[in-house]
């Protein structure tokens, strides 16, 4: 049995020495080798040719985020990085730079991920080569939409809600698909997209930086806003209640996709029906199938992404095999389909 061939690069040597412990548990798996700084990460990927580098992201001499860069544009490999607590704010530029998922230190270390079984679903991802990255165009501005978008939020005469699900490789397919939403966009977007505790404010300014709407983060008590983009933190699940506002649901110890996207969509589709559309994006598991089964169920519109476009097929596959998917989209095709069909009378 080939084994997998695992770099780890942190400058940490109790970090270092709890990932190799993690990594040991799994026969499939073999440390190749051990960086301490991003110019020596950098060199080693080219020497030994490991299957996947662990990326730590605070890193003296190049810092992770330069090495990723430097990595990803003379020999891709699949980059999974590990955030401690003072670099949680490098998370959103780790990904854009081309490491396909972040973990934090503290959720390898007290069980909550299982990191061989992560390293094994990311080491069989392709990845490619990218460009030097240079200063992007300006985004061009898609044709306005007919409908105005409502001042009052609390008056809830948008035409539908648009709730998104997605895990592994979510955050990437989100800032193709969220930047492409016109500013008059009239409907409420509302994302559960698994994560680390503590990253979900960093992913919100992010994509906020990118988007013509307005990004942040779903908060206690209050209404789903057209024109509005809001993520759901990962510390607590979302749901809609009858009054159509959110709240907050406790984590249990045995939940391990976190924040729940089924909870936010079986909510969605039980309080708005047919107003609910529910998307689906690349990731692995079956989180969000239940929930887009409650959309399709309660008259909502279902949509996911398709295989050639995710990073991992899972999540959507599973959703698409309990055949309650109507619409399987290229990540590409999805904001314009949010488009029209927030366009038209539910």
């Amino acid at each position: 049995m080939k084994r997998l061939r695992v770099l780890i690069a942190n400058a940490s040597p109790g970090e270092r020495a709890l990932l190799r412990q993690l990594l040991a548990a799994d026969p499939a798996i073999v440390v190749a080798g051990e960086a301490v700084n991003g110019r020596q990460a950098v060199e080693m990927t080219r020497s030994l040719l490991p299957d996947l580098l662990l990326m730590g992201l605070h890193l003296p001499v190049m810092t992770g985020l330069q090495a990723i860069e430097e990595i990803m544009c003379h020999k891709a490999l699949p980059i999974l990085a590990i955030s401690s607590d003072n670099d949680t704010g490098f998370v959103p530029t780790a990904m854009e730079r081309g490491a396909l998922e972040v973990l934090g230190i503290n959720e390898c270390q007290n069980g909550a991920m299982d990191l061989p079984a992560r390293v094994r679903l990311l080491a069989g991802v392709t990845v490619v080569t990218r460009r030097k990255r240079s200063t992007p165009p300006p985004l061009p501005v898609p044709p306005s939409i007919a409908l105005p978008l409502m001042p009052d939020p609390t008056a809830l005469r948008y035409p539908r809600l648009f709730a998104i699900a997605a895990s592994t490789g979510g955050p990437q397919a989100l800032a193709k698909i969220l930047p492409a939403l016109p500013a008059d966009f009239p409907a409420p977007v509302v994302v559960a997209q698994h994560l680390s505790d503590g990253f979900a404010q960093g992913i919100a300014d992010w994509l906020d930086s990118l988007c013509r709407l307005r990004v942040r983060l779903a908060a206690e008590g209050e209404f789903p806003t057209a024109g509005e983009i809001h993520i759901v933190s990962s510390e607590a699940h979302c749901i809609l209640t009858p009054a159509r506002r959110y709240t907050c649901v406790a984590r249990s110890p045995l939940d391990i996709y976190h924040p729940s996207c089924d909870l936010l969509l079986e909510s969605a589709g039980e309080i708005l029906g047919h107003r609910a559309v529910g998307i689906i994006l690349t990731g692995m598991g079956q989180d969000g199938a239940r929930g887009m089964a409650r959309i399709h169920a309660r008259g909502g519109v279902t949509l996911a992404q398709d295989e050639a476009t995710s990073l991992i097929y899972g999540m959507n596959a599973a959703a698409i095999q309990t055949g309650v998917v109507q619409r399987v989209l290229p990540l590409e095709a999805i904001a314009g389909e949010m488009i029209r069909l927030a366009g038209e009378q539910a």
